[in-house]
């Protein structure tokens, strides 16, 4: 693996026909969709439609009942092609280890698998932080950060790894608004500067209608529209009507490059 660059490439992903069910009970149903290299595509759908499983199926941390996913036309069921492609995932809480400090934490996996030596690990890890505006935090640890510095160091480990695809699971949620705004901004930044597949799951609509290429919703586990952000802006289904206007969000109002 190499370190963060201003040049690595993303990958093309596809779903076909995934499913998969726990106790009996259906999560994810027949869900089909492909993400184009260097595109920042948006899974958006209210709490328990599936998102979240559907994406730690998309990094091999689950396994589907049936279907299929292949990056590059290759299937990753099979973890030696998995393996092959460098995927990397910012999980919602953070998920950064409390002993650690956020130096520590940044090269963990640098470090189990000795990919680097020592001083050049600690800087690609500088070199991470600063990239999401951490600058001056290596030694401090997680409990001294703000939510939104540790969504941040959660970024900047999964970019140590210099991530083909990346995935990013409710990565605005418990932020106030100003520091979700901030999150987007560094997805945003980061997929320019490296051409990143990225895969967001959210329920945050503004933060989906600010980033996405195109966007996915989800619905009971089923995939219920996919598009631009005007088309999903503008179209009719009810239930997409009432998601996007809920609480008085006027987003099929407005301009997605204004939010």
């Amino acid at each position: 693996m190499t370190a963060v660059s201003e040049s690595s490439n993303g990958v093309r992903l596809e779903v076909s026909g995934l499913r998969r069910s726990f106790g009996g009970r259906p999560v994810i149903q027949d869900v089909s969709f492909h993400v184009d290299p260097g595109e920042v595509f948006v899974l958006m759908g209210p709490s328990g439609s599936g998102k979240s499983v559907l994406l730690k199926h998309l990094i091999g941390l689950e396994k589907p009942d049936g279907g299929e996913i292949r990056i590059e036309n290759r299937s990753i069921q099979n973890p030696a092609v998995r393996n092959q492609y460098r995927l990397a995932m910012v999980f919602q809480s953070g998920a950064l280890l409390s002993s650690l400090t956020i130096s520590q934490n940044v090269g963990l996996y640098l470090r189990e698998h000795r990919i680097r030596p020592a001083k050049e690990i600690e800087q690609i890890v500088r070199r991470a932080l600063a990239l999401v505006g951490l600058q001056g935090v290596e030694d401090q640890y997680p409990a001294e950060l703000s939510g939104g510095m540790i969504k941040r160091a959660a970024i900047a480990r999964a970019l140590v790894v210099n991530p083909q695809l990346l995935l990013y699971d409710e990565p605005t949620s418990e932020l106030d608004p100003l520091m979700a705004a901030k999150i987007g901004e560094e997805i945003e930044k980061l997929n320019r500067r490296s051409g990143v597949t990225s895969i967001v799951v959210t329920h945050d609509r503004e933060l989906a209608f600010r980033i996405a290429n195109r966007i996915a919703v989800i619905q009971n586990g089923r995939i219920l529209r996919i598009g631009s952000t005007a088309e999903i802006r503008e179209d009719a289904n009810p239930f997409l009507q009432k998601f996007l206007l809920a609480g008085g969000n006027p987003l099929r109002k407005t301009n997605p490059k204004s939010l």
